[in-house]
């Protein structure tokens, strides 16, 4: 049934402006425009990325979006010289090593948006 339509993950922003900042300057995603509800929206590859204005930001304490990427490493060196700062985890049965944890089949590395919103770059193991 939805198998072949297209995904918007909507994330709460306190501060419109600054979380824009922060995901045009500090993650590179393209702007797509403001739709009538107040939604910001971003395109990313088959998806749709939507900033919704919210007064309290999030609750969640999960990773809500996470970006498939092909060099992890790579990756986070990038998003490190535009500023952006990653989760540290030591946990039992859970560590990172140089931001990044392997789970099973992937590795992922986590950091927060400026509102609160935890986000994820991970790549496949092969």
């Amino acid at each position: 049934m939805l198998n072949g339509n297209e995904v918007t993950a909507i994330l709460p922003v306190k501060d419109m402006a600054r979380a824009r900042r922060f995901y045009e300057n500090q993650l590179g995603l393209k702007p797509e425009g403001l739709r009538p509800d107040g939604k910001f929206i971003y395109r990313c590859g088959g998806t749709v990325l939507a900033l919704f204005p919210r007064p309290g930001g999030t609750k969640a304490e999960h990773t809500a979006v996470s970006f498939l990427v092909d060099d992890l490493a790579a990756e986070i060196k990038a998003l490190e010289a535009r500023g952006v700062s990653f989760h540290e985890y030591d946990l039992p049965g859970f560590k990172t090593t140089n931001h990044i944890a392997t789970l099973g089949c992937e590795m992922a590395a986590w950091f927060s948006d400026t509102e609160g919103n935890i986000l994820c770059v991970h790549q496949d193991v092969k």
